[in-house]
C-alpha cells in the first residue's frame, strides 16, 4: 500500500509541507509551471535549494509581485473593524508589528472575504478533486478564525498578499497528493510551539486559537522551542488529509521529502515526508472488558448485556466456563473503542454481580465495511460489503431478500441466488 508519512517534529506551514511533497514528485518541473499558470494575479512559486542544520532541502518560495510574505505573520493580519499595531511599517494604510524583518517594496493591500476565497479557487485550472480539496481546508480555517474572534464566518477577512500566498499554498499541497495518490496517509503528532506571539489582537498564546481549534482532536504537544512552529494553513491541511495520527508505520521508504523553514533554530526547521510501501498490519485497536460470572441468571446477563451496549459497547457476549468448586458460568466480554474502558468498566460493576475484570487492549484488523445495491428481477436488494488485505466480502441483506421472496412467492434461496450472481 503506497503510504505517506509526514512528520512534523518541527510543526508545519503550508510552504513547508508543499516544499516536502514536492521533493517527492517525479514530475517537478511539471508542477512548478502548473502551479505558475494558475492565474493568481502576479503569484510566481519558485523550488529554491534550502540548508536547516546541515540538512539539504527545499524551500518553496511562493512571492506576490515579488513580495515573499512570512505566513506565521499574514494569518494573524485578519481584520475584523479593528487597527493592527505591528513593529515594522508597510507602505500601505495599516501598521505592522512583528519580530520577523522584512526589506520589501510593499504595494497597498485589500482584504479577502472566504466567498472571495472560494471564488478564486473555483477558476484554478486544477483538477475538480485538487478545488474541492482546496476549499475545503479553507472552509475550515475561516470556522477556526471566525470561533477564535467571535464573529460570524462572512466577516473573517484575509490580508490580500496573505490571501494569495496561501491559497498557492494550499492549492499547491493538494495539487501534490493529487498527483502522488497516496492510499494511506499518516502524520506524526504535531510540534506546536510554545510561549506566545505578537498579533493586531495582542499577545496571543502558542498555539493561536485558530490553530488551537483546528487541531482539536488532533494529537499534538509544546516544548522547549519558543515560537509558533504550526500555522492554520498547516494545521488545516493536516486535520484535512491525515487518515490517522502517530508514530512512522512499518515502511519500505524509497523517497524522503525535506520542506525547509525560513527561520533559523537550534534543530532542523523542516517537515519531512515519507513515501513508501506500507506493510500489511493491523488497523487499530480495540478494548477488551472481561469477567467471570457463576451467580447470575440468564435474563439478569442478558438485561446486562443490553445496558453495556446502551452505554457505548462494540459488542457483548458470553462463553460458557467453569468456574470455582466446579460452578458453571459465563464468562462476560465487552468489547469497546480506546477511552470508553472506564465507563464500561463501571457499567459492568454496576450490572453485574463482579466485583472485578481485567482489561486487555488489543490490536485489531478488519475489512473496510461498505454497501451496495444489486437489482433482480424482483427488485433491489441491499448488500453489504467488506474488503481490505487482498479480501473482498459480500452479504446480501436478509431482510431485504426475505421480502422480496414474501411479495413474489419464492424460496428464499432463488432471491439469494439471484443476488450473487450480480455481485
Amino acid at each position: 500500500m503506497k503510504t505517506l508519512y509526514i512528520e512534523c517534529n518541527m510543526g508545519a506551514a503550508g510552504d513547508m509541507l508543499m516544499s516536502a511533497l514536492y521533493e517527492l514528485l517525479e514530475d517537478k518541473q511539471g508542477f512548478l509551471d502548473t502551479m505558475n499558470g494558475l492565474g493568481l494575479p502576479g503569484v510566481r512559486v519558485q523550488a529554491a535549494p534550502a540548508v536547516t542544520s546541515g540538512i539539504a532541502g527545499t524551500h518553496m518560495k511562493v512571492t506576490v509581485h515579488g513580495e515573499e510574505e512570512d505566513e506565521h505573520l499574514h494569518h494573524h493580519e485578519h481584520d475584523h473593524g479593528h487597527h493592527h499595531d505591528h513593529k515594522h511599517h508597510h507602505d500601505h494604510e495599516h501598521h505592522h508589528d512583528h519580530d520577523h524583518p522584512h526589506d520589501h517594496e510593499h504595494h497597498h493591500h485589500h482584504h479577502a472575504t472566504p466567498g472571495h476565497i472560494a471564488g478564486l479557487i473555483d477558476h484554478l485550472p486544477l483538477p475538480e478533486e485538487v478545488r474541492t480539496h482546496a476549499k475545503g481546508v479553507y472552509d475550515a480555517i475561516a470556522q477556526a478564525e471566525a470561533k477564535a474572534h467571535g464573529c460570524p464566518v462572512g466577516e473573517v477577512h484575509y490580508h490580500e498578499v496573505g490571501a494569495l500566498d496561501a491559497v498557492a499554498d494550499v492549492a499547491g499541497v493538494c495539487y501534490a497528493l493529487y498527483l502522488l495518490k497516496p492510499e494511506k496517509i499518516v502524520v506524526s503528532p504535531i510540534h506546536v510551539g510554545s510561549g506566545t506571539v505578537k498579533c493586531a489582537h495582542g499577545i496571543m498564546p502558542v498555539p493561536a486559537p485558530a490553530t488551537a481549534a483546528l487541531l482539536a482532536g488532533v494529537p499534538t504537544y509544546g516544548g522547549q522551542v519558543q515560537g509558533e512552529l504550526c500555522t492554520p494553513t498547516g494545521a488545516a491541511l493536516l486535520a484535512h488529509f491525515a487518515q490517522s495520527f502517530g508514530p512512522m508505520p512499518v515502511l519500505s521508504v524509497e523517497k524522503v521529502g525535506y520542506g525547509v523553514g525560513t527561520r533559523q533554530f537550534e534543530q532542523a526547521n523542516c517537515v519531512r515526508a515519507f513515501w513508501g510501501e506500507s506493510q500489511e498490519v493491523g488497523n487499530g485497536e480495540i478494548v477488551e472488558l472481561v469477567c467471570n460470572i457463576d451467580d447470575m441468571t440468564g435474563e439478569a446477563l442478558a438485561f446486562a448485556a443490553e445496558r453495556l451496549l446502551a452505554a457505548g459497547a462494540l459488542d457483548v457476549y458470553t462463553t460458557p466456563g467453569t468456574m470455582k468448586k466446579g460452578r458453571p458460568g459465563q464468562v462476560l466480554t465487552v468489547l469497546c473503542e480506546p477511552g470508553m474502558e472506564q465507563n464500561l468498566a463501571q457499567a459492568i460493576l454496576c450490572h453485574t454481580t463482579t466485583n472485578g475484570l481485567r482489561v486487555r487492549r488489543c490490536e485489531k484488523y478488519f475489512l473496510t465495511p461498505g454497501s451496495k445495491t444489486v437489482e433482480t428481477p424482483w427488485g433491489a436488494v441491499g448488500v453489504k460489503t467488506a474488503e481490505g488485505f487482498g479480501v473482498y466480502h459480500a452479504k446480501p441483506e436478509y431482510e431485504d431478500a426475505a421480502a422480496l421472496a414474501r411479495s413474489h412467492g419464492l424460496p428464499l434461496s432463488a432471491v439469494l441466488d439471484e443476488v450473487r450472481k450480480r455481485l
